[in-house]
């Protein structure tokens, strides 16, 4: 085993255990989701190396084929979870019980996340209308001055 490839063992072995790690440890699905993706970075490294050492693209050719894949992933679940965060307006995974398989106990976890601060409604500002000056409000009596400037011309 040529020491490049020891190197490159060793950094997919270290990303694959902070995703597991990550994806074993955390509620949140957007986060989960990025271990799992720290993870296939480490296999696609160990295939990249492979790949090196017996002189092939093969592994390289494999890995722009899982990234791809990857990618369509990605925007599937970024859609899914857009989708569940509609629903409850958290991406706590234990929110979420009713998904698990028929027959399986749901998993009561105790421990509470802190608040969400989307889930407080936020006031933006409002652009005043069109054809109102700034203050004054869509309510009151519309200007009449710009019709009369029109018609004078």
């Amino acid at each position: 085993m040529s020491v490049i490839l020891h190197n490159y063992l060793i950094i997919g072995a270290i990303l694959f255990g902070l995703g597991a790690i990550g994806f074993l440890t955390r509620r949140n699905l957007i986060v989960m989701f990025l271990c799992v993706e720290m993870m296939l970075s480490g296999v696609a490294l160990n295939m990249v190396g492979f790949g090196n050492l017996h002189r092939n693209m093969q592994g390289q050719s494999f890995v722009i084929f899982m990234l791809s894949v990857a990618a369509c992933e990605a925007a599937m679940a970024l859609a899914v979870f857009l989708t569940l965060y509609r629903s409850r307006r958290t991406l706590d995974v234990s929110v979420w019980q009713e998904l698990r398989d028929p027959g399986l106990e749901p998993v009561e976890d105790t421990t509470v996340l802190p608040a969400d601060p989307a889930s407080e409604p936020i006031e933006y500002p409002k652009l005043t209308p069109a054809g109102l000056r700034p203050g004054e409000s869509a309510s009151s009596e519309p200007r009449t001055g710009l019709t009369e400037e029109v018609t004078r011309a």
